[in-house]
């Protein structure tokens, strides 16, 4: 029970603290008022591109060998 209430505080504490942009969106948003707004653009989607990549690299790297297995599989049953 305790250990239920003690992270429930922490998570409760934490939530002030969070921000809705990524520090790399945040960065070009604070710098964004010298940029034309295509290259704007351009910027936050390349941030976005670059922080959504990664967490499929690390799934890729992780889980390497089933998802080859799950691919040979597909192939040999075609054949």
């Amino acid at each position: 029970m305790k250990r239920s209430i003690f992270l429930v505080v922490i998570v409760l504490s934490g939530i002030q603290n969070l921000s809705a942009q990524c520090s790399q969106c945040k960065l070009l948003a604070e710098q964004g008022h010298g940029l034309d707004e295509n290259n704007f653009a351009g910027n936050i989607n390349g941030g976005i591109l670059y922080l959504m990549l990664i967490p499929y690299l690390i799934l890729m790297f992780l889980f390497r060998k089933p998802i080859f297995h799950f691919i040979k599989g597909l192939f040999k049953a075609k054949a």
